[in-house]
């Protein structure tokens, strides 16, 4: 079984249809986490009560960190084994390159993976640890959010990470629908008004919340 999992895996197929099933798993845990996070606008109790809720969950908490941390290495892994192989199937690049069936999205996915990563890194740092964080109060979610977000250039780096997060997840959620067989040119408008509607549900959260903080609606 293992034998022809890896066999499977060495193509291209195999690597793509990995991505969109690890891709599919952190897309839906950047929504649920999106909509956790809306709990600010309720204030600190309600915020708070959220973050202690799922801290409670003991090992569940560790068993959900594990299986992101897998899929994240398993999604990374693959985006570098394609890009590799795409370059060495194509060794010398066109003179002028046409993007008829792309996106910039799509063209700048290689590069905003690993920036994307360092953002992951400095936010967990900043909100989970504290590590980055000059005020962090352990178990006030709420003050640490809202005084981290005072900083108008922490605000602004969330924001354009946040950004860059729609974009990965709009190429993402097209990508994954096209891999897993749902490629028709009936359907394809309706793929891509899907994966817009995701990528904005989760970026616009994501972008809202820095801004709340940062004009003063929430302090």
């Amino acid at each position: 079984m293992a034998t022809v999992a890896l066999k499977f895996y060495s193509t291209s197929i195999g690597k793509k249809v990995v991505m969109a099933i690890t891709g599919l798993t952190l897309a839906g845990f950047l929504l649920v986490h999106a909509l956790g996070n809306l709990q600010l606008l309720w204030g600190p109790a309600r915020l708070n009560a959220y973050a202690a809720k799922l801290q409670s969950m003991g090992p569940l908490v560790w068993a959900f960190r594990l299986t992101l941390l897998a899929a994240v290495a398993l999604h990374a892994f693959s985006a570098v084994l394609l890009w590799l192989q795409n370059r060495a199937s194509r060794p010398v690049r066109y003179q002028v390159q046409q993007y008829r069936e792309t996106s910039y999205a799509a063209r700048t996915m290689i590069w905003g993976g690993p920036i994307i990563a360092l953002f992951v890194i400095y936010h967990l740092l900043h909100f989970t640890t504290g590590h980055a964080h000059g005020t962090f109060v352990k178990g006030d979610v709420y003050a640490n959010v809202t005084v981290g977000f005072r900083v108008w250039w922490i605000a602004i780096l969330y924001i354009v990470a946040n950004m860059m997060v729609a974009f990965h997840l709009y190429h993402g959620m097209w990508s994954w629908l096209q891999t897993l067989g749902a490629n028709h040119p009936k359907y394809n408008h309706w793929r891509q008004i899907f994966a817009a509607a995701f990528a904005g549900v989760v970026g616009g959260i994501n972008i809202f919340l820095p801004l709340v903080v940062l004009l003063g609606i929430r302090k």
